[in-house]
């Protein structure tokens, strides 16, 4: 995988991303005596939660400044956090439902081999 190979002797079986000035942190011990597949499925949550967080942090900040569909191409001036409960039933439940299915396609296929 991308030039990496398990390393027994290593952390996280050498995965990288162990960089200056921590070196490899774990200081709960969430890796210890894992095996190589718990090893990958923790990497793919920190990677997959790293970039939900990611397009959380850019759709509050464009929710605030931006038009937007749902307020008919309208700037909305109210924070972020108020504009949830305003967005009607008929667009959160199809957009959690794709989440959700999404999701539960990805983490039935995710480490099948």
């Amino acid at each position: 995988l991308n030039g990496w190979s398990p390393d027994v002797a290593l952390p996280m079986y050498g995965l990288p991303g162990a960089v200056a000035p921590l070196g490899f942190f774990d200081p709960i011990g969430f890796s210890k005596d894992k095996d190589l597949n718990t090893v990958k499925r923790l990497r793919e949550a920190e990677v997959l939660h790293g970039r939900v967080s990611m397009m959380a942090a850019v759709g509050y900040l464009v929710g605030e400044s931006t038009p937007t569909i749902t307020y008919g191409m309208d700037v909305h001036h109210t924070i972020a956090n108020n504009q949830l409960p305003e967005v009607p039933a008929a667009v959160l439940v199809p957009f959690f439902l794709a989440i959700n299915f999404s999701e539960a396609l990805r983490a039935s296929v995710g480490w099948v081999e």
